[in-house]
């Protein structure tokens, strides 16, 4: 099976793309960061289009939360995953793999939207702990992490890697030092998968979600007017898309989640 390898976004189609009601029926999908922001609306969409959906966080109670909306709006069962990707080793991953193969059979999609923005500062001021464990939660614990569940998306007919951006992982910008380098490394991990996994059944994409009213964003801009910014059910048909059968033939793509 060849893929076409779309560097860039699809003339943003997928920023408007309607799934059907039942695009992920069937699909197991692993959602990391599911107790808020884009990944708890992640979590609920794809569970609402027939996915059962596995919830990963730090949280146990918030993961509960979401698991309780999921199973009041009518949604398949999830699965709850407590772990803390800032002190988890290989292990722990492999473990988690094993656990899904054993329970699901096969890992249909997963999607990287677990991050920490850490401090920003001037470049001189970044201290060593803040950096390290930027590039933990945002680069190495990526890394182990799809490595072990290479295994259980092979299983699946067509499995999505989804891993999240930002504009300053494109372009370095004052101040945001280990958070924007974390994203200029998820972006090559990303490229080499794809170009890796080509001619396979795993596709490997990149979203840059932008500016949207989340936590994070708050503590970075805590001066900004939330209503002029989009929500995270604003930026579903993105999300929708990479995890459905319409984009199959889509990997090496990074595309942006709302129009600049």
């Amino acid at each position: 099976m060849h893929k076409s390898n779309h560097k860039v976004g699809n003339m943003q189609l997928h920023q408007n793309y309607q799934a059907p009601a039942n695009a992920l029926t069937g699909k197991v999908i692993l959602v990391t960061g599911a107790g808020d922001g884009i990944g708890r609306e992640a979590a609920k969409t794809y569970a609402a289009h027939g996915a059962t959906v596995i919830l990963l966080g730090r949280t146990v109670k918030k993961l509960e939360a979401v698991y309780d909306e999921i199973v009041a709006a009518g949604g398949p069962e999830p699965a709850i995953i407590p772990l803390d990707m800032k002190g988890a080793i290989e292990n722990h991953y492999r473990d988690m793999a094993a656990t899904i193969i054993d329970q699901f059979g096969k890992l249909d999609g997963v999607l990287h939207n677990a991050g920490i923005l850490g401090v920003l500062s001037p470049f001189t001021h970044i201290d060593l702990p803040t950096w390290n464990d930027v590039l933990q939660v945002n680069v190495t614990a990526q890394f182990m992490m799809t490595k072990a569940l290479i295994p259980a998306l092979e299983k699946a007919p067509h499995g999505s890697i989804v891993f999240t951006s930002s504009g300053v992982g494109r372009q370095g910008r004052a101040h945001w030092g280990p958070y924007a380098v974390s994203k200029f490394a998820i972006e090559g991990l990303a490229q080499v998968i794809a170009d890796e996994y080509e001619n396979s059944s795993i596709r490997v994409n990149v979203i840059n979600p932008g500016a949207t009213r989340t936590v994070m964003r708050s503590k970075a801009y805590p001066a900004e007017d939330v209503g002029l910014l989009k929500t995270p059910a604003d930026l579903m048909p993105t999300y929708l898309y990479l995890m459905a059968d319409d984009s199959v033939d889509v990997t090496g793509a990074s595309l942006d989640a709302q129009t600049r």
